[in-house]
């Protein structure tokens, strides 16, 4: 698996769809017809405030997410990633 660079700024594909459900929820990528479970509150909560945080590891830290988990949040955004569900962010000129 490939590793996700915790100092970038990502967010969720525009063509992915969250679903909140009891056990953590489900991503579906319309663009590739995928679809990601989540079984991980906490996840869910990192991926929901990518979009306002400056990197993943500010994410992770926003939603209480300590340094000895960080690793494992980690592996878990970079399968996001390579399924297409996450990507980096672009900087706009």
């Amino acid at each position: 698996m490939t590793s996700l660079d915790l100092d970038r700024a990502w967010d969720l594909h525009p063509q992915v769809s969250v679903r909140p459900e009891p056990f953590g929820a489900l991503l579906y990528h319309f663009g590739t017809r995928k679809l990601s479970f989540l079984k991980d509150r906490t996840l869910l909560a990192i991926v929901q405030t990518l979009a306002e945080s400056s990197s993943a590891r500010a994410a992770c830290s926003a939603v209480g997410v300590g340094d000895a988990d960080l690793p494992r949040y980690g592996r878990a955004l970079a399968a996001l990633a390579q399924s297409s569900m996450v990507v980096e962010r672009t900087q706009e000129p």
